[in-house]
């Protein structure tokens, strides 16, 4: 089958087929497909959908999400994971709005330029968005190319990632450039897919290597298999008369970069001598609750809460919102930015308190 007619059938069953009430769609702004899409790196669509409408809400265009502050932008990713994308977002954001005029750039060199936006990204932004030809590489489309071709190895290793763009570059057609992109990511999230592919309905079956070795979920292989390093930590539940706890802000960058979280006691350190010379905060009844597991990309993340209560101070005059530290009212209306993790500890130990 040729690239062209691999195009072909693709766009066909995308126009009878394929998704066409996502809300990105409604319309396919540059604005909207580029959230979308930074929203959909590593996430499902089903999880992403909720999270996009009430992003664009209140950010409908590229001048509010400039003028937000980054505690604005990550209340509203908190729950979505990847962090670094809304952070990387909101930046670029404030670069289109002083640099672009407040619009997203249609050039491929302008876009990868921008914090988060990788080539992928952009070829999605120029594709969907303006009906430019230029090639996508999400994890939808590496599926299907791999398991056409055959393309063995790991998608992550640069020389097969080198031949997956090739062949993205082939496949891409001149015209109908909408509805092919649309096709492939379509295709591999609803037939292609990753578990028990339904090669029956796939449009370019008959092409295909992987269906005609009989085991199609061979490709792409995975990647390669390795023991994650695990860490602790330990943090403070601490509330206060009122029924606030207490969080800190998480440096900008690295874990949670940015996003209100329960106070970490160092490693070493004794967390209630800590906590006075630190916090100045003295704290009573310190005791030890049910550890939580959580596993990010690269490492497991063993959490140990320990909760306590405030003792002999007022804490408005102990710590500030200025200071990278504020007391949170549970059930407010208004929820930080804070990991999930994080936010199902407060459920866990503080909800119906």
């Amino acid at each position: 089958m040729t690239p062209a007619e691999f195009a072909r059938r693709i766009v066909a069953w995308q126009r009878r087929h394929g998704r066409h009430d996502l809300p990105w769609q409604r319309p396919a702004t540059p604005y909207r497909v580029w959230v979308s899409e930074v929203m959909l790196q590593q996430t499902q669509v089903a999880t992403v959908i909720p999270y996009f409408e009430r992003f664009v809400a209140r950010f409908p265009d590229v001048a509010a999400l400039a003028a937000a502050s980054v505690d604005e932008v990550l209340a509203l990713w908190a729950g979505l994971g990847y962090y670094a994308r809304a952070r990387s977002l909101h930046r670029a954001a404030r670069i289109v709005a002083e640099r672009h005029g407040g619009e997203l750039p249609a050039s491929l060199e302008a876009l990868v330029a921008l914090p988060g936006i990788g080539r992928s990204t952009a070829g999605a932004i120029l594709a969907l968005a303006h009906g430019l030809p230029f090639p996508i590489l999400d994890g939808n489309a590496k599926r299907v190319l791999a398991r056409f071709h055959a393309v063995d190895g790991w998608p992550g290793e640069a020389n097969v990632a080198r031949r997956l763009w090739a062949l993205a570059e082939a496949s891409t057609p001149r015209r109908a450039v909408r509805a092919y992109t649309q096709g492939i990511m379509d295709l591999g999230a609803t037939v292609c897919a990753r578990t028990a592919p339904r090669c029956d309905a796939c449009p370019v079956r008959e092409g295909c290597a992987a269906r005609r070795s009989g085991a199609p979920e061979r490709w792409p292989a995975p990647r390669p298999r390795r023991a994650l390093p695990e860490r602790e930590a330990r943090m403070l539940l601490v509330t206060d008369p009122e029924g606030r706890v207490l969080l800190a802000r998480r440096p900008p960058a690295g874990v949670w970069g940015g996003l209100w979280c329960l106070p970490e006691v160092p490693e070493g350190e004794a967390p209630i001598a800590w906590a006075r010379r630190a916090l100045g905060l003295e704290l009573r009844g310190l005791r030890e609750l049910a550890p939580l597991r959580h596993t990010f990309t690269h490492f497991r993340l063993l959490i140990r809460p320990l909760r306590g209560e405030l003792a002999g101070a007022d804490p408005t005059t102990c710590v500030m919102e200025g200071d990278g530290r504020l007391w949170y009212k549970v059930r407010a209306r208004r929820r930080p930015g804070m990991p999930a993790p994080v936010a199902r500890l407060i459920e866990r130990h503080l909800w119906g308190e």
